[in-house]
């Protein structure tokens, strides 16, 4: 049982990375083991719609998406991580975030949890964008006690916010319990039967 979070800042041990450690400290207490992986700095191209990787299960650009793409695949839960820019995600966690999820990796049912970090305001527009993509993806949100924002410009300022580190904390142990609750469930419960998937485009070419 393992779980990989993405540091979407370009500073490394930055507030988001406080946040992430926040949450890991409690899951490393309940011997589940994670990884954090620093996306915020690299140089990610957007996403660019060619479909190829409807084909191939691969993005088209063969860099760390796809490298954390097979990573997730093999994982038991998953942590998004982005301070706040201008109300929305920091752009190349943006690019990164597009690209991965639109390649589709198998996240069904797994556990998941998302942590904004912001010096003032914006963090519960991140918290929804970055909640966006795990629920179209089919992951279960890990519940906690309030919006999952870390106040502060950086780590320092952020350990002074009491209450979003109690949060954090709370998600944590949450998320412990979600994951043993899943993988018990997974060895006793049958999985839903599941459907076609039904799109409908709102306007139709050539009709």
């Amino acid at each position: 049982m393992n779980v990989v979070a993405f540091n979407g800042s370009p500073h490394k041990q930055g507030a988001s990375y406080k946040g992430i450690r926040t949450v890991t400290a409690e899951l490393e207490k309940e011997g589940i083991p994670s990884e954090i992986l620093h996306i915020g700095d690299k140089n990610i191209p957007g996403c660019i719609a060619c479909q190829s990787c409807y084909k191939t299960g691969r993005c088209k650009f063969d860099d760390i998406v796809n490298q954390c793409a097979e990573k997730l695949e093999k994982a038991d839960g998953i942590i998004l991580a982005s301070p706040v820019y201008y109300g929305g995600i920091a752009g190349n966690f943006k690019c990164f975030l597009d690209r991965l999820f639109y390649t589709g990796p198998k996240l069904q049912r797994k556990a998941g949890a998302v942590i904004a970090t912001v010096r003032r305001t914006g963090g519960i527009g991140v918290f929804h964008q970055l909640s966006n993509y795990l629920t179209l993806a089919g992951v279960i949100i890990t519940p906690t006690a309030y919006w999952n924002v870390l106040h502060g410009n950086n780590a320092n300022e952020a350990e002074q916010d009491a209450e979003g580190l109690y949060t954090l904390r709370t998600m944590g142990r949450n998320m412990a319990w979600l994951l043993k609750t899943l993988d018990l469930g997974s060895k006793n419960i049958p999985l839903p039967q599941e459907e076609e998937r039904i799109r409908t485009n709102f306007i139709r070419s050539g009709s």
